[in-house]
């Protein structure tokens, strides 16, 4: 973040040069909050000096960081595109549109964005070292390469400077330079020593050039750092074994199997090992469980299916009702079938809220609430599409309906459209509902 507040300083002045003096106000009271971490009020801040003087970049630019900040990355492009629309020479803009881009995995025009923020700040180290990674993540390792040593040419801070040699390694390593590569991840440890990731790396590059003795002193650094590092402690019993120290070998792939119990690589070597000490039996299993079909359990995140989440219902359930107030009790008695359908809801009787919404909006059809809590009734019936339709309908009615855009992005998810679903989250989330970005962190990224 240390990046995003210096930036977001330098362009303060800007602002209030050209600003109103309210909107300047909240510009500023955004700075602070993002500084403090607040970034769901710092949005709030910046909406607000956005609606006031609608012009100026730096808004768009700042949200765009909060949002970023939120992991709110399909948001946080729509606002650097206006920042740029509106500042077409400010390299910040597209280097922090690349970023989210690359959060995204759309790599190339993350990389056409750096390639933009370089022409524009052709000294801007950190601009060279996102573009090494992108150029890493699309296979053009020479070029990455070049990328890292920019980084180091231009005598970046020891931040940027120990991922450069870091990255640099692992390019190296790709391309079979392995002495190389260790003398990168040499410099990169000299810099940060208390990452373990980069001990492991030399680690395995010092196993390619049969270095195995200081191999397996890189893996104990690693696992003093990381003791939960399954592949450290496979690496460290592939080099015991490479130096025929096989009871303690078994030891390590022991621990690595426990930690991770489908790492066939970690099979094969334990029954390599099992071999060599005579247990036969042991080795046979071993070997036959490297050889079978194991299936890596996969973590991600599920979207949602079927009707809205009971959880999540109740809560919608709560927050209609505490937002509800009142309203006149009007000849066409349109709000009382939206009351009465709502209390049914609550109670989960969704016959009986179907049929009081449905006549709440055969009398008011431009009742964006009773719109809204139909739709909240079809998706608790498992009526997705319909529900869709009925969000959508109270959003033209309130385009600032920021719980219509909420539910609707979620049954988006449920219903296969990401993309559409995380950009309602992220308007949702922009009109003040802060619940947006736990489900745009979780299931947008």
């Amino acid at each position: 973040m240390k990046k995003i507040f210096i930036v977001l300083l330098l362009q303060l002045g800007a602002f209030v040069s050209f600003g109103q003096q309210t909107a300047s106000e909240h510009f500023e009271l955004g700075v602070s909050k993002s500084k403090a971490g607040d970034f769901i009020g710092a949005l709030a801040s910046f909406s607000t000096a956005i609606s006031m003087n609608p012009e100026n970049p730096q808004c768009y630019f700042n949200r765009g960081l909060a949002k970023q900040a939120l992991k709110d990355n399909r948001g946080a492009i729509l606002d650097f595109d206006r920042s740029i629309d509106l500042s077409p020479r400010d390299a910040m803009s597209f280097l922090y549109r690349g970023l989210s881009k690359s959060y995204q995995d759309d790599n190339r025009a993350a990389l056409q964005d750096f390639n933009r923020a370089i022409e524009l700040a052709p000294e801007d180290s950190y601009s060279y070292l996102q573009r090494g990674f992108i150029r890493a993540k699309l296979n053009d390792y020479t070029k990455a390469i070049q990328d890292f040593s920019k980084v180091i040419e231009l005598n970046a801070d020891n931040s940027e400077k120990y991922q450069a040699y870091y990255s640099r390694g692992l390019c190296k390593s790709t391309l079979e330079d392995y002495n190389g590569s260790i003398a990168d991840f040499t410099k990169s440890i000299s810099i940060n020593p208390k990452r373990a990731q980069t001990y492991a790396e030399r680690g395995k590059n010092r196993i390619k050039v049969n270095a195995y003795t200081d191999a397996v002193l890189d893996f104990d650094e690693a696992l003093k750092l990381d003791i939960q590092d399954a592949e450290s402690f496979y690496y460290r019993g592939f080099a015991k074994a490479k130096l025929e120290e096989y009871n303690s070998a078994k030891l390590d792939l022991d621990k690595c199997i426990q930690l991770k119990n489908d790492y066939r690589a970690a099979y094969y070597a334990r029954g390599f090992v099992q071999s060599k000490l005579n247990n036969s039996k042991a080795a046979i299993s071993d070997l036959s469980k490297a050889v079978e079909d194991i299936t890596e359990s996969k973590k991600g995140k599920d979207a949602y299916v079927g009707p809205m989440p009971k959880n999540v219902m109740e809560d919608l359930k709560k927050k209609v009702s505490e937002k509800s107030n009142i309203v006149d009790f009007t000849s066409d008695r349109s709000e009382v079938f939206y009351a009465r359908g709502m209390a049914a809801f609550k109670a989960n009787d969704y016959k009986d809220a179907l049929g009081d919404l449905n006549k709440s909006i055969e009398l008011n059809p431009t009742y964006a609430e009773a719109h809204f809590g139909r739709g909240l009734v079809r998706s608790g019936m498992g009526d997705q599409n319909e529900a869709v339709v009925d969000c959508g309908n109270a959003i033209k009615i309130n385009p600032k309906y920021a719980e219509a855009y909420y539910v609707r992005g979620l049954i988006k998810l449920a219903t296969g459209d990401r993309n559409g679903g995380c950009y309602d989250l992220s308007k949702s989330g922009e009109l003040g509902n802060s619940s947006s970005y736990g489900i745009i962190k979780d299931y947008c990224n």
